[in-house]
């Protein structure tokens, strides 16, 4: 490993990606890379290589296929992979588990919840008008409203919403807590969630924890274990990742002016939050490890079966043979066919619900608070840089 560089590369900047990225991207070929925890990994930057990894069969994410021990897997966190679960397995098995909750996620099933994200999301604008300015975006906006949307739909009660956010906190940590925390974590997590899955079996819901019930128990195609995976990686991800973007794409809107165009122009607003997931770099690293199956070639490098290999969709969303002027925010760019959802198999199930959201939450804001400034100079946004995903620490705002 000696001599490889270090990654996640250093930016100057938590939404600009590394200038490293952009060489590594212009070499046109993947190269290898050393984590902070695993084996190296080859590191993915091409948009059309991006794409063929996440796509192939060649590529898979259960490291038993691949004869990879979980210590020797490839990361920048401190936790292994101990469970299998949506990110962490392959088809047959990967689409199995995706059935039982891609219905909950459908574009049409996301248009239902629409009108319910509206009410939340200006029910928490009436608050910060309440309150009066300054606020913290972060804390009374971005947070709560899609935390409150997911627990709705899977049933979780309100008074318990905000355990989440401390479990979630130690999951995704990269150098803030220790394996043990993050361990811990996971354990508190996997609790509440069986405890409330026993609850549905004796006392039937509608909402989804009580439908996977239903399938464990008339189907017996889910097994405990798979449930509650299941429900902690939709509740981890379906608001961390949202209530990340929503203050990063409120500062990127802020800082060049265009929030105030999408208040002027509020047809923008789908193509906006499009383009801000392509320019966002949201995760700090590449996404997860892929597992070589087959030999296999990719931009001119012979991959061997074991090999693992990193995609980091924040330089391949800025690959200038797909996107013209790639690194420039255009709220109004039409052709955009961003991975920021991921591609494949594995693309994210909640894709569907996180954009609505963002949408709601760029419309409200925009539609509600027109004026809405920074309440600190641009360098003084403190930024959150212990995260599996890139947001600030708060975002101070005034209006």
């Amino acid at each position: 490993m000696r001599g490889l560089p270090a990654f996640p590369f250093p930016a100057d900047h938590a939404l600009q990606p590394s200038p490293l990225l952009t060489e590594a991207r212009d070499g046109r070929a993947p190269i290898r890379v050393r984590l902070p925890y695993g084996a190296p990994a080859w590191l993915v930057t091409r948009y059309e290589d991006a794409r063929h990894v996440l796509s192939s069969p060649v590529f898979g994410r259960d490291p038993e296929r691949a004869g990879i021990p979980e210590a020797d897997i490839a990361r920048t966190t401190p936790v292994e992979i101990t469970v299998r679960t949506l990110l962490s397995t392959d088809p047959p098995d990967h689409t199995r588990l995706r059935r039982f909750v891609f219905r909950a996620f459908t574009p049409r099933r996301v248009e239902e919840l629409r009108a319910g994200t509206e009410r939340i999301a200006g029910r928490l604008v009436d608050a910060m008008i309440e309150a009066g300015p300054p606020a913290d975006l972060f804390e009374t906006f971005g947070l709560t409203l899609p935390i409150e949307v997911i627990c709705d739909l899977l049933g979780v009660p309100a008074a318990d919403r905000a355990r989440f956010t401390a479990w979630t906190d130690a999951l995704l940590s990269t150098t803030g807590k220790t394996a043990e925390q993050a361990a811990a974590s996971i354990d508190a997590m996997n609790d509440y969630l069986a405890d409330q899955a026993d609850r549905r079996t004796r006392h039937p819901t509608d909402d989804l924890i009580g439908a996977l019930v239903r399938e464990r128990v008339e189907g017996d195609r889910l097994s405990p274990a798979e449930m509650v995976n299941l429900l902690r990686a939709l509740l981890a991800a379906g608001h961390e990742t949202t209530a990340s973007q929503i203050p990063n794409f409120v500062y990127l809107l802020l800082r060049g002016g265009d929030y105030r165009r999408l208040a002027d122009e509020p047809g923008l607003v789908s193509t906006a939050v499009e383009e801000l997931l392509r320019y966002v770099p949201l995760i700090t690293q590449g996404s997860l490890t892929r597992f070589v199956l087959e030999e296999v070639e990719l931009g001119g490098v012979r991959l061997r079966r074991g090999d693992q290999v990193l995609v980091e969709l924040a330089a391949a969303n800025r690959d200038g043979t797909v996107f013209p002027d790639p690194e420039v925010l255009e709220v109004a760019r039409e052709d955009n066919p961003h991975i920021a959802f991921g591609f494949g198999p594995h693309r994210c199930v909640g894709a569907a619900l996180a954009r609505m959201e963002l949408q709601v939450a760029l419309s409200t804001l925009t539609r509600r608070l027109p004026g809405l400034r920074l309440a600190v100079p641009l360098d003084e946004v403190p930024w959150d840089d212990g995260r599996f995903v890139r947001r600030p620490r708060r975002l101070p705002v005034t209006w």
